[in-house]
This record gives C-alpha cells, sequence and structure tokens, in this order.
C-alpha cells in the first residue's frame, strides 16, 4: 500500500468523523437548482462516472441519468481513469458544499486516511477550502417532486437557449493540452547557452498531479514531449517536492516509509530521463516534517514546539539533523545525477522550532536562535550531499525568514550554498491612487525590489551564489491561464536580474510551467551574454521570440499586444490579500448570490462574495475601477493581436496562425476574469445598497445595476464556455486542477437566469411596496 494510504504506525484506524471539521457552518444555497440531489448530480457529470453517482445516492444509473438529461446535460459522458486522476482536487472542491464527509469518500472511492493527507499536504487544502468542513446532510436519493419537475425543466430551457450546441461539448476535452504537451515536438533543439548563463533556469511541471509522481503508478508529472518543449524554450531544469520520510528509511517508525526504494528508483530513472533532453532535476525539501503528537508519546526527547495536533522534530535534539543529513545521503548516493535541492525553512508547514517563529517554546532551541537553527537545517542536508560525493546543488531560499535573520544565515550557510530571494518582494506601488507593495507572486511590476537586493548583497558578502525567484509565466494574479502574456514586463525583470549578476532562476512556483512565450523570452535572456542595456536586452529578446513563434509579418504587432498587456497588468489592484482572495482565479465561474454568504474567502479556493477580503487595502470603488481598466487593457491587446493575424504573411506556417489564435485565446481569457471580477464587485456593492436603503430611488438604481451585471456575466460565461471547450489549458492550474469545467460556466448562466427571473422581480415588486 502506497505511503499515502498509511495510517501512522500505533495510531487507530481513521474514521471519515475523524476528518477535520472546523466550525462547520451551513452550507451555500444552491437555489438554482431544485435541491442539492440535482446540484450533486449536475456538478459531478463531467468528472465522475454516472455508475458512481448513483451508488453515493442510492439511486439506479437510469434515475441519475433521467436528471441529467431533464437538465439538458445530455447522454453521460465517458469518464476515463485518467481523468478521475488528474481531477480530484476539483472533484472534492465542487462537492465541499454538498455531502458530508462520509459520501465525499465514497464518490472519491478513498480511505480516511488517504483524504486527511491530502486535505494536509497536497499544497494546503484545507486550508484553500477555508479550514472548516460546511455541515452537510446525507444526499440521499427520492423521487423528484412535481416542483423539481418543473424546475428541471426550466434549466433545461435556458441551458438550450444559451447553448445551443450543447453544454460542455467543443473540440478541446478537459486535459487535451497533456496530450499535445506529452507528444514529440516538431522542434526538439536546445538554444545554445552563454558561458555567462544563469543557471539554472527551473520551473514546475505545468500539469503533474501533487500525489506520489515517484512511485511509478501514476500521471508522469514529466513525460517526454513536454521535456523536450522546455529545453527548446531555454528552461534547463525542472522540479518536484520530496519528502524525505518517503526517500528514505525513518528511523523512528520504518512504516512511514514503505515503498522508498521504488521512489528512489523512480526519480533515478526521471533524473536520467530527463538529462538526454539537457534538463536537471531539482528537490523541494521542506523538513523535517512535524509528526502528530501521539508519536512523541514513546519519543520524548524528540519533541519540540507543538503547534495544533502536531508537533516538531526538534533539530537541537540529538539524532534529528543526523536523520536529516543520512537521508539526503542515501538520496544522493541513490541518484547521483539529482541537479539540485532546493529548501524553504519557515514555510506554512511546520518543521523546525524556529520555522513559525516559535523557538522560544523549546529548551534547545530558545537558546539556539531561529537563524542558527534555521542554518543548520541547511547545513544538515549538505552535509548529506557532502558526504554522498555528489554533484547536487543546495539552494536556501529565504522565503519566511525575518530580515534581521538574513546576513546571520548567510554567514553560517555552507560554502556553495545559492541564496534564493522573490526578486519582486518589496517593490513600492501606487495603484488607484493607493499606496502598497509587491509581496510577491507579481507579474505586474518589473523587479527586483529592494528586500531580493538585500539578501544577494549578503550572499555575496559570505561569497555564496544567488537565484531569483520570479514568474515569468503566470502568478496568483491570474492562474487560470497558461501564462499572462506581459512579456515585456517579464522581459525587462528579467534583464535586470542578468545585469545585476544574479546567478540563477527558479521561473516560478506550482503555476507557470506552460513552455509559453513567456518562458522564452526570460531563457533567452538568461542563457545569453549581459548586455551593457538591460532594455536593450530585453527588447532583443522580445523581437526574437515573436518573429520565430509568429513570424516577421506579425512581429511588431504581437510585441504591441505585449506592450499593452504589460501596461494592463500595471493597472492590476495588487496586494498579497487580493492575490490570494480576490476572484479574478475563478472569474465568470464564480456564482452570484441574493443573499450574502457570510462565508470568509479562502486563499486561491472559494471567493464567495467576500469583497470586505478581496480588496484588501482598497476601497471599493477603487478596486473594481482597477480591475476594469486592467481588463480594458486586455481588451485593447487582444486588439492588436488581431490586427497581427491580419498582418501574417501568405505563406506563413499553419503552426504560426495556430500558435497566434491561442495567444489570442488566452488574453482574452484575462480580459474575462478581470472583467468579471469587476462585475462581482459591482454585483456586491449594489446587493448592499439595495438591501440596506430606505430610499427607493437608490433601491432602483441598484436593482438596475444588478440587472446589467447579471446580464453581462452572463454573456462572459457563454463567451468563456466557449474558449474553454476550444482551449483545455484554460480554467487549470496544476495546484488546484481545474478552477472550474465548461458545465460550471453554464450553472453561472442558470444561476444568473434564476435571479433575473426569480429574484429580481421579487425585489422590484418589494420596492413597489416601499413607494407605497
Amino acid at each position: 500500500m502506497h505511503a499515502f494510504l498509511l495510517v501512522l504506525a500505533g495510531a487507530a484506524r481513521m474514521l471519515a468523523s475523524d476528518l477535520p471539521a472546523g466550525s462547520a457552518p451551513a452550507p451555500v444555497d444552491v437555489p438554482q437548482f431544485p435541491d442539492r440531489m440535482h446540484a450533486f448530480v449536475w456538478r459531478n457529470w463531467p468528472l465522475v462516472p454516472v455508475e458512481r453517482i448513483a451508488a453515493v445516492l442510492g439511486a439506479r444509473r437510469e434515475d441519475v441519468v433521467r436528471m441529467g438529461r431533464a437538465m439538458g446535460l445530455g447522454g453521460p459522458p465517458r469518464i476515463s481513469v485518467d481523468l478521475r486522476r488528474r481531477s480530484y482536487l476539483t472533484v472534492i472542491r465542487r462537492n465541499w458544499h454538498l455531502v458530508p464527509y462520509e459520501q465525499l469518500l465514497d464518490l472519491l472511492e478513498w480511505t480516511p486516511e488517504r483524504l486527511a493527507f491530502t486535505l494536509r499536504e497536497d499544497d494546503f487544502l484545507y486550508a484553500k477550502l477555508g479550514s472548516l468542513k460546511p455541515r452537510c446532510e446525507r444526499l440521499v436519493y427520492a423521487p423528484p417532486g412535481e416542483a423539481a419537475l418543473r424546475r428541471e425543466r426550466e434549466i433545461a430551457r435556458v441551458v438550450r437557449e444559451a447553448f445551443p450546441d450543447g453544454p460542455g461539448r467543443g473540440p478541446d476535452p478537459l486535459f487535451g493540452f497533456v496530450k499535445r504537451l506529452s507528444a514529440p515536438p516538431d522542434d526538439r533543439s536546445r538554444p545554445p547557452a552563454d558561458p555567462g548563463a544563469m543557471e539554472p533556469r527551473f520551473c514546475y511541471s505545468y500539469f503533474a498531479p501533487y500525489g506520489d509522481p515517484l512511485i511509478g503508478d501514476g500521471a508522469d508529472p514529466y513525460p517526454d514531449g513536454y521535456l523536450a518543449r522546455l529545453a527548446a524554450t531555454g528552461v534547463s531544469g525542472v522540479w518536484l517536492q520530496g519528502v524525505l520520510y518517503k526517500l528514505a528509511p525513518f528511523p523512528w517508525d520504518p512504516a512511514l516509509s514503505e515503498g522508498w526504494e521504488r521512489r528512489l528508483s523512480g526519480l533515478r530513472a526521471m533524473v536520467e530521463r530527463a538529462g538526454r533532453h539537457g534538463i536537471g532535476i531539482y528537490l523541494y525539501v521542506n523538513e523535517p516534517r512535524a509528526m502528530p503528537v501521539g508519536f512523541f508519546a514513546s519519543r520524548p526527547e524528540l519533541r519540540g514546539v507543538t503547534e495544533g495536533d502536531h508537533a516538531t522534530l526538534c533539530t537541537s535534539a540529538p539524532g534529528v539533523r543526523e536523520y536529516l543529513s543520512a537521508s539526503v545521503e542515501r538520496l544522493c548516493r541513490a541518484v547521483p545525477g539529482l541537479a539540485g535541492i532546493f529548501t524553504i525553512t519557515a514555510s506554512e508547514n511546520l518543521t523546525s522550532c524556529w520555522s513559525h517563529y516559535q523557538g522560544a517554546g523549546c529548551p534547545r532551541c530558545a537558546v539556539a536562535g531561529g537563524p542558527t537553527v534555521v542554518a543548520g537545517v541547511n547545513a544538515a542536508i549538505a552535509e548529506g550531499i557532502r558526504r554522498s560525493g555528489s554533484a547536487t546543488r543546495l539552494i536556501a531560499w529565504d522565503w519566511g525568514w525575518t530580515p534581521d535573520w538574513i546576513d546571520p544565515i548567510a554567514r553560517a550557510l555552507p560554502a556553495g550554498t545559492a541564496l534564493m530571494s522573490v526578486s519582486e518582494w518589496d517593490l513600492p506601488i501606487r495603484r488607484g491612487g493607493v499606496e502598497a507593495t509587491i509581496g510577491e507572486y507579481s507579474v505586474s511590476e518589473v523587479g527586483p525590489g529592494p528586500r531580493a537586493l538585500r539578501t544577494w548583497e549578503a550572499a555575496r558578502r559570505h561569497a555564496l551564489p544567488t537565484v531569483a525567484k520570479i514568474q515569468a509565466a503566470n502568478s496568483w494574479e491570474l492562474s487560470a491561464v497558461p501564462y499572462i502574456p506581459a512579456l515585456s514586463t517579464v522581459a525587462h525583470h528579467v534583464a535586470n536580474l542578468k545585469a545585476a549578476g544574479v546567478g540563477g532562476l527558479m521561473l516560478g512556483w506550482t503555476l507557470g510551467g506552460y513552455p509559453s512565450p513567456n518562458l522564452e523570452v526570460a531563457a533567452s535572456i538568461a542563457r545569453g551574454p549581459a548586455g551593457e542595456d538591460a532594455g536593450e536586452t530585453a527588447r532583443a529578446a522580445l523581437r526574437a521570440v515573436s518573429e520565430r513563434r509568429f513570424g516577421p509579418g506579425a512581429a511588431p504587432r504581437v510585441r504591441a499586444a505585449w506592450d499593452a498587456f504589460s501596461r494592463a497588468m500595471g493597472q492590476f489592484p495588487f496586494h498579497i490579500g487580493v492575490v490570494y482572495h480576490g476572484p479574478q482565479q475563478v472569474g465568470p465561474a464564480n456564482p452570484l448570490w441574493e443573499r450574502p454568504t457570510g462565508y470568509t474567502a479562502t486563499m486561491v479556493g472559494f471567493p464567495y462574495d467576500d469583497l470586505s477580503t478581496w480588496r484588501a487595502v482598497y476601497p471599493p470603488e477603487v478596486f473594481a475601477g482597477q480591475l476594469e481598466a486592467t481588463a480594458e487593457g486586455f481588451r485593447a491587446g487582444l486588439a492588436e493581436l488581431r490586427a497581427a493575424r491580419a498582418a501574417m504573411e501568405p505563406g506563413e506556417p499553419a503552426a504560426r496562425r495556430e500558435a497566434l489564435e491561442a495567444e489570442e485565446r488566452v488574453a482574452e481569457a484575462c480580459a474575462i476574469h478581470f472583467q468579471s471580477a469587476a462585475n462581482q464587485v459591482r454585483f456586491v456593492l449594489a446587493r448592499a445598497e439595495a438591501m440596506a436603503s430606505s430610499n427607493p430611488d437608490a433601491v432602483r438604481r441598484a436593482l438596475n445595476r444588478i440587472e446589467a451585471v447579471l446580464r453581462g456575466e452572463m454573456d462572459l460565461a457563454i463567451r468563456m464556455h466557449t474558449l474553454q471547450t476550444a482551449d483545455s489549458r484554460i480554467g487549470f492550474e496544476a495546484s488546484n486542477q481545474y478552477y472550474y469545467v465548461p458545465l460550471d460556466l453554464v450553472e453561472k448562466v442558470v444561476v444568473c437566469r434564476d435571479l433575473l427571473e426569480r429574484w429580481l422581480p421579487e425585489e422590484r415588486e418589494r420596492l413597489r411596496g416601499m413607494e407605497r
């Protein structure tokens, strides 16, 4: 059995009732459907076999098929094993407010242990879900009554009118891009690198399931065709997460490490295969992993600080640092071609006693202090690399370190350790008259910023190499597109880093690994010589990439579009709270509610209708206005792309025309997401005014604004349905899988029509009562 299915040794078998619930509020309403049973059928229709849907409900297959057909969904689609394997996060998210854990497990066909591991370890999924599980009643099939049957017919009418070609149907099915990226490319050449090239230039897989990719029976995160495409853009490395107790025997509980030999074998094969494309594999390690408090009952000498139901393996305790060194040594001996390991030592995960700045609560680590403990974790990993005799690089990321830690940690890091910092951190901006700073995850501003410059200065004082972490392709400003085509900003940012002598580039976190023009421009600058003029270096790269991808006739207009998109992103109302909690990731698929949900927006999960959290430091009207300005800038750039298509020379290869059409789809998707986010702000403001005002004229104006938003959102959802069914990259991001699928956009139209035809007339009748 895989490690992610194992129960910790000595623990009782987990039950669904043991899974985290948090405050367990009531779920959000779904008044657009006859009942939650119909919502359950609808939302699982494109992702889960109809037989499984029926089994969860206790219904017959024909009962579920009848409901789906009655709502206008047509016959049930074929659901492949690969589709289910790649979409489990999307399935969890869309059922979070519909069923209790027991039925969610039944739907996924998972054990409670596997769901518990996924909620905790799959890129902070439980936090993305709000750190709570809504209190859902069990769904049990019952034949629909007359009111439900009538509502089924009304939904079907809306679906037929808005989507005459059928809901969810189009030329590119979900995950269609995986097959295309996995196929061998026509161009398998690797661009040459200058001796002064920035190394490494590494990114994450565009479509890796988080899971356990090294065990050998899951979806391959780095197929040969994809590696060849990355190499052709100039990428020289890729990364994936590694957990040491899965890659080497865990001395205190060997059961946790079951399968470690297979994982090392899988990693070695991946390293060898990637090497044939000139690409190195980097492991992200976040160690030592905290353990449940029960683990320490017989091992109290290992326990450090406690947080919730987990405690740290104290790195000041005898044996813990040796465990880190020995595990890394075994790893590097087994995989001698491993290009590198990069560490985060103060992340959201609890690792060392100072990882969450609580080291004062540990008698041993309180004496040592934060910088000593954090440097010690990196030193233990470096010692394992040294003992193995491998050429594996160690990169220490300063993420989460306080400013006063930087110099003492840099001083204590082993020689040769590269020091990495987020390039755009602390850049000051002024948008909509509001002063703010870039936190991270930005393609909207040219860096580097002052914090990174201070970190690299400390690295140079102590003779350490430097690496910049950027978002070259997209960011949490908008991650539902494969890349944000703000290439002018990206090019000037990388050119500045090159001129500043930064040694290497991490091209993105879990998002942004599509082999895009962005990655090609960034890599072409990074692998070339440093020019005297960073601006000219950027412009030369933009010229070369635009002409190679789209031909000399279209290239000038394409560059004008990239300039427009870069200016548009300069209007985006950046704040780390906005990028994490705003509605722009879900965009036109986010529902609208007639009454406030009362829910708080979650980190790149559920935005709900929580305007106060969305906008962070921006006043509501300013926030909406900046989103509208961003959308308008993308529409202006889109016009340039359409002009570029007209300017293409007649003999251009079909591949270049297809590439330009794909560029247009991505740009239009960006415009729609930002416009929809602005619309949602306008809706929440107008709804609040209509509910609170006693002035009939004010209520009438608010209701008119609501009607305009509803009609505008329907138009955007219908258009996005056309785009997504033609381009399966849209709506997808690796660590969240699909934020929405085409049927969610159909549901948004159903929601808007329900509000227009049921709720808005009720509100206008209430207004007439006020006037009487």
